[in-house]
């Protein structure tokens, strides 16, 4: 059941937020909405992601039987081979 949250967020913050959401076709609500739950679900993985990569998340929806590790070594591979 949705639930309303009021944030307080610098304003330089929210209006990026809103360009990406825009551009991504998604929500604000739906951007912070997948962050957290991607946090809440997994503290583990969310500590094993390096800084740069953490306002990636909720980007992409991926298979839930996606292995990331395999993925990023894949393309880290395919990176250095060229």
């Amino acid at each position: 059941m949705p639930t309303k949250l009021t944030l307080t967020l610098d304003k330089t913050i929210i209006e990026k937020a809103k360009q990406y959401a825009k551009h991504t076709n998604r929500s604000l609500s739906d951007l912070v909405e997948s962050y957290l739950e991607r946090i809440t679900s997994s503290e583990e993985a969310i500590e094993e992601v390096p800084k740069e990569f953490e306002g990636l998340f909720g980007s992409v929806d991926l298979p839930t039987d996606t292995d990331d590790k395999q993925t990023v070594r894949t393309i880290l591979a395919e990176k250095h081979w060229r």
